[in-house]
């Protein structure tokens, strides 16, 4: 039976709902704020703003990061920017302009309320930037810069070269670690999550192991906050760094947390091609480079000449053909797939599976100290790794995975369907629909935790009497001794194959069939394959050493096993949605290449309740999306 999910969205015209909201809602005096304690797993940009705000606020926050320092959080791997409508460049921007291109580019599947109050507090939070010391980039006058990114006609995108997220890290690490040093923030590293604790109905603890010595831990709180990020590593390559896991995420959806359009995934279309069988990650080409580079194609097929060898009449700048509008600009699921297609016609760069990335004309223009200046370390990183100087010939580049729209479910206050228990971030589904705006990740895992969960969490509080609890309640005892049972059981198996083995087969079968475009017959295969994979994983890997100390076989097992069964949910999210939208294409469902949306039947999100196996199918339910502002069309940047 289907659960109608209340999003709680408040009333009052588009502009006014947060404002009216961050009236309407109930506060905690300061005195009382020191009685509350609140758990953030996850130290990126979402979860370290989080901590450093509710710090400062007075609550007594434990923040959990599974690094040796929240400084090597994947935040830091942004690269491009971070977008605001502050229109310094009077070039036609406004809050109601980036609304509109995050509602379109989202491919009209996210809520209306959600994304306009990101594209509101977009504003604060570059002032909140600044005044952290982050080294946004200048003009010569001293004013701060913009670029441009996909899917906009404006440019609103702030940046630090091609290192945003790790400076916004740092001032977001920075404000996190006074309030350590002041005592309101307990900072606890090499630690993962493994299970959430709910008591009455509410979340109210976590259970941890601690990396470094494999001892299990209980910690208790009036509030949960995860802020974990993605699980683009389900497709093994992907430009995630390796410790990357949906783990927190899909242990909090195990105990009732819903699992909110798992199938929306984003396929970054400027990565590093793939070589040979034993890599174990990709790396992004920043999005901004799409600026001042020209994306082409060989026009003849089977061209293996290399790049400088072809006179520009045999070269098809494909995005500037196909959408003249947007060109070299175009969203990422739109130009990924432009690329797959030049490949799978057999005009892939050298005869492979790329496409160029070309500064001639940029170089020509600008000079190459000004390209360097504004991308100088990405052509670093990028010669560094390919042995290729793309100041004299073009980058190669291929999509690949690099973030998900979907996560758990969240109401207006970014609570998820178990009390207390909220969600920031990545992690969460809500702001982004079926495709994300490049340089709009930084903008919601800093919205979220400087600008929304300190007055929702406050609300939280307000309005919900929460018994006093140790770790010593029954609740806390049971989780601890299932996750000591489970990681037990891993290393008791002693089969024949790794866990990178069952990893890699995982990554495969979610490429091939649930990558960047999907069908019915392939997914239907793929779900048959990956519980085939789940039960071979549980009879036959072999996960070496012990459960005390330093293990990294079992931390990786742990998170495969969840992979696996976050894969076969993804697949039949897919496979359910009859449609193309965003990132989700399904091959049956297109217009001339282009998706093809079906807003009778799925204009809604998706939102997966668990039934206490993986053996069980979950269960669907809907949340129906209005458009009162953005009215439904047919996506076109030509």
């Amino acid at each position: 039976m289907s659960v109608k999910l209340d999003s709680k969205i408040p009333g009052g015209s588009i502009d006014e709902k947060w404002t009216k909201h961050k009236f309407n809602m109930k506060l905690v005096n300061p005195a009382n704020k020191r009685k509350h304690s609140v758990i953030v797993i996850g130290t990126g940009l979402a979860g370290a703003s989080a901590a450093a705000s509710l710090g400062e606020l007075g609550y007594k926050v434990k923040a959990f990061c599974v690094h040796e320092s929240p400084r090597r959080a994947h935040s830091v791997a942004a690269q491009g920017g971070i977008n605001a409508a502050k229109n310094y460049q009077n070039d036609g921007d406004s809050v109601y302009r980036l609304f509109y291109d995050t509602v379109k580019g989202g491919d009209f599947r996210a809520r209306e309320a959600n994304v306009h109050r990101l594209a509101e507090v977009s504003v604060n939070i570059i002032d909140q930037a600044v005044a952290s010391g982050v080294p946004l980039a200048r003009e010569y006058g001293g004013l701060l810069s913009n670029r441009s990114f996909g899917g906009s006609q404006v440019s609103r995108t702030f940046y630090a070269r091609g290192q945003t997220g790790q400076q916004l890290l740092l001032g977001a690490y920075s404000s996190m670690m006074r309030q350590v040093d002041l005592g309101t923030v307990e900072l606890y590293t090499r630690r993962e999550m493994l299970d959430l604790v709910v008591v009455d109905g509410k979340a109210r603890g976590v259970i941890i192991r601690n990396l470094l010595t494999g001892e299990i831990e209980s910690h208790e709180a009036d509030a949960v906050i995860v802020a974990s990020g993605g699980y683009s590593n389900v497709f093994y390559l992907s430009t995630n760094a390796m410790a990357c896991a949906v783990t927190a995420a899909w242990k909090a959806h195990k105990k009732g947390a819903y699992f909110a359009n798992p199938c929306y995934t984003q396929i970054h279309p400027t990565c590093i091609p793939v070589h040979g069988e034993n890599q174990s990650k990709l790396t992004l080409m920043s999005e901004s480079l799409r600026n001042d580079g020209r994306v082409w194609a060989p026009a003849k097929q089977g061209d293996k000449r290399t790049a400088n060898e072809i006179p520009d009449a045999e070269r098809d700048y494909y995005l500037e053909r196909v959408y003249p509008s947007f060109g070299n600009l175009a969203p990422r699921d739109v130009a990924s797939r432009q690329a797959k297609y030049r490949v799978d016609e057999g005009h892939g760069a050298l005869g492979e599976k790329a496409v160029f990335l070309d500064f001639r004309d940029s170089i020509k223009r600008l000079g190459e100290d000004k390209v360097a200046e504004r991308y100088g370390n990405l052509f670093q990183m990028y010669e560094k790794i390919t042995g290729e100087n793309p100041y004299k010939q073009p980058m190669r580049i291929f999509p690949a995975p690099h973030y998900t729209m979907g996560g758990l479910w969240v109401d207006y206050n970014l609570e998820s369907t178990i009390p207390g228990l909220f969600v920031a971030g990545e992690a969460n589904f809500s702001d982004h629909g079926a495709n994300r705006l490049g340089a709009s990740a930084l903008m919601q895992g800093l919205a979220d935790g400087y600008f929304v969960l300190p007055y929702t969490i406050s609300n939280y509080f307000a309005n919900t009497k929460l018994e006093k609890i140790t770790t010593t309640n029954d609740a806390f005892k049971h989780a601890a001794n299932e996750t000591q049972n489970d990681l037990n059981k891993f290393l008791s198996v002693k089969g024949s194959r790794t866990v990178e083995s069952f990893h890699k087969e995982l990554g495969h079968i979610m490429w091939e069939k649930c990558g960047m475009a999907r069908d019915k017959a392939g997914l239907t295969e793929a779900i048959s394959k990956i519980q085939n994979l789940r039960k071979e994983f549980h009879s036959n890997v072999n996960v070496p050493g012990e459960g005390k100390g330093i293990n990294n076989e079992l931390e990786k097992a742990g998170r495969v096993a969840d992979f696996i069964e976050l894969g076969e949910l993804m697949c039949r999210d897919a496979l359910v949605r009859e449609e193309s939208c965003g990132g989700h294409f399904r091959s049956e469902h297109q217009v001339d290449g282009e998706a093809k949306r079906d807003d009778e039947k799925f204009c809604h999100v998706a939102a997966w309740e668990w039934n206490g196996s993986a053996d069980k199918t979950q269960t669907r339910h809907q949340e129906e999306l209005t458009f009162e502002n953005v009215h439904l069309a047919t996506r076109s940047y030509k």
